[in-house]
């Protein structure tokens, strides 16, 4: 059955066969590189949301990111739970109501924060490829609607770990937070863990193609369409907003693809060696929670000088980077579409 959980170290122990020695070193990076990403994570995003949603104008782009610190905020609130089950050697000590619940919120931070940085790109694609139609259409009320859709996909993809996540017994007495495919409690009989494999793979499948593969692709499109609009423009391309744009990229393909790489291979008929995936572990731990924690704060300082962003202050380098320029400039422009296209490198920076 699949020991996995959703953006987080697995919460169950590796296979028997693995020293203890090399179980304690994996679980202990993690559970370290996990707190940092606690405290890093609480301050970084409590601080954005209290910019973004009382210190800032509502716009289009500040409500995106509004969501996005949201997401990341509560990813990094529930990390906690978890540090705990790891330094107990994934003894879970919450309960079952718990075991479903923070499984099923970890899938929807997981999910949402993808959906949201896909979304982020597509909004900046519009905004650079049909900016007369941009200026008419992309709304507040519609930006909201389209975000609440966002956190309301990803609890519908996540909404089958409330009946798939159990608590189970295990050797010594241990108590696992685990998945149960098969919804059935004859753990051991062939049918049901043939019916608990077909399952798994269809939610691996799922989860790789909504969660990784076409968000990505579509991410490294609209990207890429932009960045060959701003050449054609001659507009700068070697400052700010490139960066922006291939951070943006290469950060969500090196934050998620350890972790859907190490499902992939729990999937796998061939024996992966223990130390191989213990170090997988610490990996796509590391990289997933920094992913999901630290993207808006990336989003600031990506192309900012080590001493400007100690020179300026907090709110001035959170409302310099996520400032929405198109409303004001659509009562100040004529319509040239130049001057609109000049604009959104201002929204991208």
């Amino acid at each position: 059955m699949d020991r996995g959980n959703m953006a987080l170290p697995p919460t169950t122990g590796m296979n028997s066969s693995q020293t203890p020695a090399a179980v304690s070193a994996a679980y202990l990076a993690s559970a370290v590189l996990l707190f940092i990403t606690f405290l890093v994570g609480v301050v970084g995003n409590g601080l954005y949301l209290w910019v973004l949603g009382l210190k800032m104008r509502r716009t289009v782009t500040t409500l995106w990111f509004l969501h996005l610190v949201s997401c990341s905020l509560l990813f990094t609130l529930l990390i906690p739970f978890f540090i705990v089950s790891l330094l107990m050697d994934f003894h879970w000590v919450f309960g079952t109501a718990m075991c479903k619940l923070l499984n099923t919120c970890i899938s929807v931070g997981m999910f949402t924060s993808v959906f949201l940085l896909t979304l982020i790109s597509l909004d900046r694609y519009i905004l650079i490829h049909r900016p007369i139609w941009s200026r008419r259409n992309r709304t507040l009320p519609r930006a909201g609607k389209l975000g609440v859709g966002m956190w309301l996909a990803s609890f519908g993809l996540s909404a089958p770990y409330l009946a798939f996540r159990e608590t189970r017994v295990v050797d010594g007495g241990r108590i696992s937070c685990i998945n149960n495919y098969a919804l059935s409690r004859d753990w051991n009989g062939a049918e049901p863990q043939d019916l608990g494999r077909r399952v798994h793979l269809a939610v691996f499948i799922v989860r790789f193609l909504l969660g990784f593969l076409l968000p990505f692709c579509t991410i490294v499109v609209c990207y890429v369409r932009v960045g060959l609009k701003m050449k054609e423009k001659k507009l700068v391309w070697s400052g700010k907003p490139f960066k922006v744009m291939v951070a943006a990229m290469v950060s969500f393909f090196l934050g998620w693809l350890p972790y859907h790489l190490y499902h992939g291979l729990k999937l796998s008929k061939k024996e992966v060696p223990e130390s191989v995936m213990g170090a997988l572990l610490v990996i796509y731990t590391f990289t997933s929670c920094c992913n999901a924690c630290f993207t808006p704060i990336l989003y600031l300082f990506v192309g900012e000088k080590f001493w400007q962003v100690f020179r300026t202050s907090l709110v001035t380098l959170v409302k310099a980077a996520f400032v929405d320029d198109l409303g004001s400039s659509a009562s100040e422009s004529s319509g040239r579409h130049g001057s609109e296209v000049e604009n959104t490198i201002q929204l991208m920076a």
